[in-house]
């Protein structure tokens, strides 16, 4: 990128107006130590916020180019002399080299913007052992939760949390306006003590993710295993055919629609269980078990992965024409059909299974888009409350009782055929009803009135033998307390 590039705002200009985030305070000027990609993107982002940013180099004549021509690139000392706040955009282990600056930052704020490449991997934090080097300064730990691609896209295009904490409140104050002048969010952790927790952010891979993507997986083996059985072992075994050809896509599209199907139900099976235990202790302020409370914190997840399965199947089921053994099959029962001498083949009801199959099908597809879109921060933070909940509640609902329909129309009259039992063992789909059906109707009867009056009542902080104080007359007309109960 050319320093003319650099040096254009990467956000649009938008008009001020109404507008209230704050303003960057008159002549603050702010100070950037390292030269690296993210010190770069730094630079871009503060330039843009309307800063004037000096830059820290040992090298200036050669990284000047790198830089915005509104920022100011020279030596490390004169740019430390120029700023009050200083972004120290260096890895932990040159934090040394500043050492011969310990003079001139006297009475300054960092800003340690550092990351580990291991958790826990120092027993100190980055930004304690910067504090430790530099005692005469005052250290903040921030922005490391925000990625280079962020400050250069604007915070429009990425996290817009910034996390924050040290042991000054004055210092926390000023670089949260900065932030907030940058157009990030600022999240106060508390003391410097906090730093390693927001330095370990970073090194997570998908720490929310994780019991779902376990359960997707005990779910997808389980039913890949039962398929497996009924599809090509069975077969094997009582007429001696070989049908391994099935495994990769035939058993996988039978596997992936049981598994989205469950997930679905999973994600509002922990709801009905919360109303029940609301229902059944009278009272909203009772803490759910720790596996209740996880299970309700992983329905975003779950709901996602619901999703992915889905989208999945409907690509194999897309394909199921495409493969060699379909031709075969296809061609084979066209020549046992010309040397039966049968004129047609069709069969009125299961032509209407399957268009009524394939349509619900879709519709639940489609439900469960709307779903996964909504569930994406962009556009949840453009919903309003109520909205937000007709959507993943209402017609998430919906999204079950006709993907419960659709499983319904495939299976059809199959439950009560005997030659689909193999090996005594029922068809997948009727394992699959099991814990949407038994959601759906939990669901039915809590919208019964008088179960959703209690419910609503319960919710809204109603208690089971609370007891409500009130004030009556004596007979000598002085006023006597007594209680009763909200339950009477």
């Amino acid at each position: 990128m050319s320093r003319g590039d650099m040096a254009k705002p990467l956000l649009g200009h938008r008009s001020t107006e109404g507008d209230s985030s704050p303003t960057p305070p008159a002549g603050r000027t702010v100070g950037v130590l390292g030269s690296g990609d993210f010190a770069r993107s730094l630079a871009v982002r503060l330039v843009c916020s309307g800063f004037k940013v000096v830059v820290g180099s040992r090298n200036p004549k050669r990284k000047a180019s790198l830089f915005p021509a509104a920022a100011e690139v020279t030596f490390q000392a004169e740019a430390v002399k120029k700023a009050d706040v200083i972004f120290v955009a260096i890895f932990r282990e040159h934090y040394s080299t500043l050492c011969d600056l310990a003079d001139v930052l006297v009475g300054k704020i960092l800003v340690d913007v550092s990351n580990n490449t291991e958790i826990n991997h120092h027993k100190e934090s980055n930004a304690e052992y910067l504090a430790s080097l530099f005692p005469a300064c005052t250290v903040v730990k921030g922005f490391n939760v925000v990625s280079a691609w962020t400050l250069q896209s604007g915070a429009r295009d990425g996290n817009k949390q910034v996390l924050i904490c040290s042991n000054n409140q004055e210092a926390k104050r000023t670089v949260a306006e900065i932030a907030q002048v940058m157009g990030f969010t600022p999240v106060d952790m508390g003391c410097m003590s906090s730093a390693c927790e927001i330095e370990n952010i970073p090194l997570r891979l998908l720490p929310a993710w994780k019991i779902p993507i376990f359960l997707a997986l005990g779910l997808f083996l389980c039913f890949f295993t039962y398929n497996l059985i009924r599809q090509v072992i069975h077969p094997y075994i009582r007429e001696q055919k070989n049908k391994l050809y099935k495994i990769p896509i035939e058993v996988v599209n039978t596997t992936l629609p049981c598994v989205s199907y469950v997930m679905l139900s999973l994600v509002y099976l922990p709801g009905v269980l919360a109303a029940c235990s609301q229902l059944y202790y009278g009272t909203k302020y009772r803490r759910f078990p720790d596996w209740l409370d996880q299970w309700l914190q992983h329905r975003k997840q779950i709901g996602l992965l619901s999703f992915f399965c889905a989208a999945l199947h409907a690509v194999y089921s897309l394909c199921l024409p495409m493969r060699r053994s379909h031709r075969y099959l296809l061609i084979e029962t066209a020549v046992k059909q010309a040397v039966e001498k049968k004129m047609t083949i069709w069969v009125e009801e299961e032509v209407w299974r399957m268009e009524i199959y394939i349509s619900v099908g879709i519709i639940a597809l489609g439900l469960l888009s709307l779903l996964a879109i909504t569930s994406l921060p962009s556009i949840a933070n453009s919903l309003n409350w109520r909205e937000f909940s007709f959507i993943q509640s209402s017609l998430g609902f919906i999204a079950l009782v006709i993907s419960t329909l659709h499983t319904l129309t495939y299976g059809w009259s199959r439950a009560f055929d005997e030659n689909q039992y193999k090996f005594y063992l029922p068809p997948t789909y009727t394992l699959t009803l099991l814990v949407p059906c038994t959601v759906i109707i939990a669901k039915i009867i809590f919208s019964l009135p008088c179960i959703h009056h209690r419910l609503l009542r319960i919710r809204r902080g109603w208690e089971k033998g609370r007891y409500v104080k009130f004030v009556l007359p004596s007979a000598t007309g002085e006023f006597s307390s007594g209680e009763t109960s909200s339950n009477v």
